[in-house]
């Protein structure tokens, strides 16, 4: 699960880091995108040695050039990490976008809920934070079965 709790359940200080999945590693997308220039320059072996060879290079080189910056601007985008803190009193998330922006939320932990909504979220059983008179989202980047286990999760963490 793209989430791991840092300290043991009983500890005084939990802490809980979230992040995106990523399903294609650094070395994959290296792999993936040399594959996939072999795989283009196959059928253009037997144009070794013509001039229409030289003609068909620059749109080879521009179309692997362009998977390879999507790929990579991907998964910038996916740089994103959401930390809660969970003390004796206290509950504090800050979120770290992938621009380096930070955003913080924090609030006493007896008045902290926790929120699933089923469906009336931008995603399926998105679940949220609830305290200080604001409610903030958590895990939004989670698949639906990740969200339900982290709601349960945060139920149980927050009720010690």
């Amino acid at each position: 699960m793209p989430y791991r709790w840092t300290s043991p359940p009983d500890a005084q200080v939990q802490e809980l880091h979230l992040w995106p999945h990523n399903s294609l590693p650094q070395r994959g997308m290296a792999a993936f995108v040399l594959a996939t220039f072999t795989l283009i320059l196959i059928p253009a072996l037997p144009l070794l040695g013509s001039v229409v060879l030289w003609g068909l290079l620059p749109f080879v080189m521009g179309a692997v050039w362009a998977m390879y910056f999507a790929l990579r601007r991907n998964r910038r985008a996916r740089q994103i990490i959401e930390v809660l803190t969970l003390d004796a009193d206290d509950t504090h998330l800050t979120r770290t976008e992938a621009n380096g922006r930070v955003q913080e939320w924090d609030c006493n932990r007896y008045w902290t809920q926790v929120t699933k909504y089923d469906d009336e979220g931008p995603v399926p059983h998105y679940v949220t934070l609830k305290g200080k008179g604001r409610e903030v989202e958590i895990g939004a980047f989670l698949s639906e079965e990740e969200r339900i286990a982290l709601y349960d999760e945060l139920l149980r963490a927050l009720r010690r």
